[in-house]
């Protein structure tokens, strides 16, 4: 478990705990008949995993 952890740097798993929050917030607000806040906060967690693709790509090509 430890060894799956290692392999990311420190700002990638900022950012993954930051999906995995925006999708829980987004799931409490579906879950509490507030549909459109639930849409709104579940897009960002592909919009977060986007740009850091994005950003390693870029790393990786200079």
């Amino acid at each position: 478990m430890f060894k799956f952890i290692k392999l990311f740097k420190p700002i990638e798993l900022v950012l993954l705990i930051l999906v995995l929050g925006t999708i829980v917030v987004s799931e409490m607000f579906f879950f509490n008949d507030q549909p459109l806040k639930a849409v709104f906060l579940g897009l960002w967690a592909p919009t977060i995993l986007l740009f850091l693709l994005i950003f390693n790509q870029k790393k990786q090509d200079l």
